[in-house]
């Protein structure tokens, strides 16, 4: 396996820590930074399927074609973003670039009056996601020591997925204040939340701007190795990893299903927000436990146990009968997400050399986002009842989800746990 200039267990940049409990300042600024980007986010990216269906009447297809091209724009993004911090051997003015083309975006959702205005707001906000992603990861990976990269990037998701808590809970408020209709989303209720996104948004900027520092990178190799042989110097089981991980998000549609999911169960908006909060509480508050377990008993497991979890999630999710059924599983879901998303990002630490980070990071997420837009295209066709099971309606999207999960856990144990 490749390893970086830390494969002895020692620092691998200029960062020197004597505790392992101890976090450099690096990881509470872009939690902070996370946290208040996901504020400004989540008031708006888990309404955008309401405020798609209940005002401008859009299809779930549309829905889901809205969210595979915001992915995969963002995915491809990351490939060469992440390629590019390795260039130059500069991760943070990437990261910030990204924040700011996002929080510059958000406010034209206010104007927005077909499917065609939200798309490119997506489209741009999701470009700058896909600048800031994978250098910021790799910014997160090189501040800190091996014994404590799941801790760090637990505590990361924590942050991030407590931004989303506070953002679904004024959201929540501003519909209740601004709407009487508890059963969809108004325009008016939509442009509030908008206009209230803007200002976490730009603090977000500022806080990554003026307080993160440059990591110190050990010295790059002579000449500049294309995106190919940079593929090839990866470890075989990095590459194995994230085939896995393509394979599984190939199952894995937009979470607006799951939305759409409640609401056609019985769930009023008020219920989906309270559903949404849930699951932010439930992946903020186990995250940080969760990844520093992945320190001790070893990221592959934890990433197994979770994939198993999401498998038998998505078949109660297929099965629900009320809205509160919707609500309890998505509650659970969160530990699925606390198990899983800050590990598997620590995994590619652990595979990888510093080096290369950026560009491993850039691969990883290209790789799920690509996957996103034929999962969420399928979802959509399956929803409908245009699939292989075509009685099952709004269910089948949730069993798709559910074999792929459990495919992907039996590669993900015979290629990388037993070699």
């Amino acid at each position: 396996m490749a390893r970086g200039s830390d494969a002895a267990g020692m620092p691998e940049n200029a960062i020197n820590l004597t505790k392992p409990h101890r976090l450099p300042p690096n990881v509470w600024v872009l939690t902070l930074t996370s946290l208040l980007t996901d504020i400004s986010s989540e008031m708006l990216i888990n309404v955008l399927p309401l405020f798609l269906a209940n005002v401008l009447g859009v299809r779930t297809t549309v829905i889901g074609l809205i969210e595979g091209i915001a992915e995969t724009t963002a995915s491809l993004v990351k490939l060469y973003s992440g390629a590019l911090s390795d260039r130059w051997q500069k991760r943070k003015r990437l990261a910030v670039l990204g924040y700011g083309l996002s929080a510059l975006s958000k406010p034209f959702l206010y104007f927005a009056g077909s499917w065609g205005w939200v798309l490119g707001v997506r489209f741009a906000d999701r470009v700058g996601k896909g600048i800031r992603t994978a250098p910021r990861d790799a910014l997160l990976a090189g501040s800190v020591q091996p014994n404590q990269r799941g801790l760090a990037f637990g505590l990361h998701r924590a942050g991030d997925t407590a931004g989303a808590f506070i953002g679904l809970a004024l959201a929540t408020l501003i519909i209740w204040a601004t709407q009487t209709n508890a059963l969809s989303l108004s325009r008016q209720s939509f442009q509030w939340l908008v206009v209230a996104s803007i200002i976490p948004a730009a603090l977000s900027v500022l806080v990554l701007a003026l307080g993160a520092k440059e990591i110190e990178l050990p010295q790059a190799r002579p000449g500049a190795p294309t995106l190919q042989r940079r593929w090839q110097a990866l470890d075989g089981r990095f590459r194995a990893f994230l085939g896995v991980m393509v394979l599984f998000t190939l199952g894995n549609s937009a979470d607006a299903f799951i939305i759409l999911r409640g609401q056609e169960r019985g769930l009023s908006v008020l219920g989906v927000m309270g559903m949404l909060l849930t699951f932010n509480a439930v992946y903020s508050l186990l995250s940080g436990p969760l990844g520093s377990l992945s320190d001790r008993i070893g990221r592959p497991r934890l990433i197994l146990s979770g994939w198993l979890l999401y498998s038998l999630i998505y078949l109660g999710f297929a099965a629900a009968q009320t809205g509160w059924q919707v609500w309890l599983l998505f509650g659970v879901y969160g530990v699925f997400y606390a198990a899983t998303e800050g590990t598997a990002k620590a995994l590619v630490a652990d595979l990888v050399p510093a080096e290369y980070r950026g560009t491993a990071y850039g691969l990883f997420h290209a790789g799920v986002g690509l996957a996103v837009l034929p999962a969420s295209v399928v979802a959509g066709l399956l929803w409908q009842g245009l699939g292989p099971w075509p009685g099952f309606g709004p269910a089948a999207p949730f069993l798709f989800g559910a074999a792929m999960a459990l495919l992907a856990a039996v590669l993900f144990k015979r290629w990388l746990l037993h070699n």
